[in-house]
């Protein structure tokens, strides 16, 4: 992904965002990640804690969370092994709690109060939809910006047109706003919400403390928050493990360029349309 007109460091953060985002969003991963806190654990202590995993799905899922540096896997004996988070997978725990303090406040009430896990993988799904991330970024950087001159930003190595399926999503989901064909585009309220998460994934994928993203160089300067646009969640999903507590403490200096290398829904009600030309 290229992105131009925004500082050299941009698209550089957005990549590791975006890759942080592909560790833990995947089916289970975040489910077993809350499983897993506490002592390193045996394979068949930890598939009791996720029974509704049917056989032959724990271990590839492992796997992909030991290749991604966020679960550890230690051989004792033959007959013995466990499983535990890394000290990486155990610094982004705390950005669950503000997933669903964000899910909270800017999700459409459902039918039923929803376990907090389900909020987790419905915002997931949102912030993982092809060019989220680079959109959100732009407009949190230009707070408007029209259709073509976002796809000049996000992909200017495609048709300028291919930007508007990803727009009307976002659209759809309630973080973008527009006024209608043809008009600019900005973050939602909700969209402008996602600061924490956003600016905390970013200072994690950088190796520093979560509570970093209070000095985030887009995600750390909150803007007027403009009409909400709620949306609903899913059906039930099978209940969540406990969440850990935020951290807090003194944010130190953001070092934008300090990269760290690691190995490795749901609509809302009916959003306004979204520009583009008809066909």
């Amino acid at each position: 992904m290229a992105i131009t007109a925004l500082p050299p460091d941009t698209d550089a953060d957005i990549a590791r965002v975006t890759e942080a985002l592909a560790m833990i969003t995947p089916r289970w991963n975040v489910r077993i990640l809350l499983a897993l806190s506490g002592p390193p654990m045996r394979y068949t202590e930890l598939a009791t804690k996720v029974s509704w995993l049917q056989n032959g799905q724990l271990h590839p899922k492992l796997k992909a969370l030991c290749d991604a540096g966020l679960v550890e896997r230690t051989e004792h004996t033959a007959r013995r092994v466990t499983y535990r988070h890394t000290e990486r997978g155990a610094a982004l725990l705390p950005v669950l709690p503000m997933i669903v303090t964000w899910a909270e406040e800017h999700l459409d009430k459902a039918d039923r109060p929803l376990p907090a896990i389900e909020q987790i993988e419905d915002s997931l799904t949102l912030l993982t939809r092809r060019h989220a991330a680079a959109i959100l970024w732009v407009l949190k950087s230009r707070q408007e910006v029209s259709g073509r001159a976002l796809a000049r930003i996000v992909m200017p190595n495609s048709d300028w047109t291919n930007v508007y399926p990803p727009l009307r999503q976002l659209v759809a989901d309630g973080l973008v706003d527009t006024d209608g064909i043809g008009q600019p585009y900005r973050l939602s309220a909700a969209g402008d919400g996602l600061s924490p998460v956003l600016g905390a994934l970013s200072a994690w994928s950088v190796g520093q403390p979560l509570n970093q993203a209070a000095q985030h160089p887009v995600w750390g300067h909150p803007q007027a928050k403009p009409a909400p646009r709620p949306w609903v969640s899913s059906q039930s999903r099978p209940a969540p493990a406990a969440l850990p507590p935020a951290r807090t403490g003194e944010p130190p200096a953001w070092h934008n360029r300090d990269l760290f290398s690691h190995a490795t829904t749901t609509r809302p009600k009916t959003a306004i349309p979204a520009g583009g030309p008809r066909r």
